[in-house]
């Protein structure tokens, strides 16, 4: 049981990420990661991540993620969009309101109890 418990769980954790589109993210990350490292390799430090992150340099990897984005966004956009209607109902619209059950008491106790005055002390004995 506890493995489809996991199972399920990461099910809709797949689902969330690939519906929200976070592994272009996680790919993107990847490939501006290689890029800055080998960039490191030839340039001092600000040089590289100047090339890494101003779009001009991509690498192959890159390219690839904006093309798959690219025919993504194409894919859901050339779907037709199908409308629901629903027709109106012939006639009027009756309301009735629902019959009070038996089970249910008419008056509420509690509240009757707390608008009620609070009962009186005792008397006191005449020995003390």
């Amino acid at each position: 049981m506890p493995v489809l418990v996991r199972l399920g769980k990461f099910l809709v954790v797949t689902t969330l990420v690939l519906a929200t589109g976070l592994h272009w993210a996680a790919l993107q990350t990847v490939a501006w990661t290689t890029m800055l490292a080998s960039n490191l390799r030839c340039e001092c430090f600000s040089d590289a991540v100047c090339q890494t992150f101003d779009g001009k340099h991509p690498c192959c990897l890159c390219k690839a993620i904006a093309a798959a984005k690219k025919s993504q966004k194409k894919s859901e956009a050339a779907g037709p969009v199908l409308k629901m209607e629903f027709p109106m109902a012939a006639g009027q619209l009756v309301l009735i309101p629902p019959v009070p059950s038996e089970g249910t008491p008419s008056i509420n106790a509690f509240a009757k109890s707390l608008s009620s005055e609070p009962p009186l002390p005792p008397p006191r004995s005449l020995a003390v």
